[in-house]
């Protein structure tokens, strides 16, 4: 699987707001684990609806949880939009 550049700082945001993961995989209505592999950003992607949860849990925005980090960009993974 090829490393994707975005972070997931989901671990800093449950921190600051001090809410435990199961509460807020509860609310968002996905598994502990699944919790757990988004916060580790073992994830390809994310739902909007998840994130819109996620969101509205924690009071915050995407961009407080989302964080690019730009690498290797000869990676190709195939399709593109033009």
């Amino acid at each position: 699987m090829t490393a994707v550049p975005i972070i997931i700082n989901l671990d800093i945001m449950l921190a600051r707001r001090k809410v435990k993961s199961r509460a807020l995989a509860a609310y968002v209505g996905i598994t502990e684990q699944n919790l757990s592999l988004l916060k580790s950003s073992k994830v390809r992607g994310i739902r909007f609806g998840t994130l819109e949860r996620i969101c509205e849990f924690l009071e915050c925005q995407p961009g407080d949880l989302l964080e690019f980090v730009p690498g290797d960009s000869t990676q190709d993974d195939g399709d593109t939009l033009d």
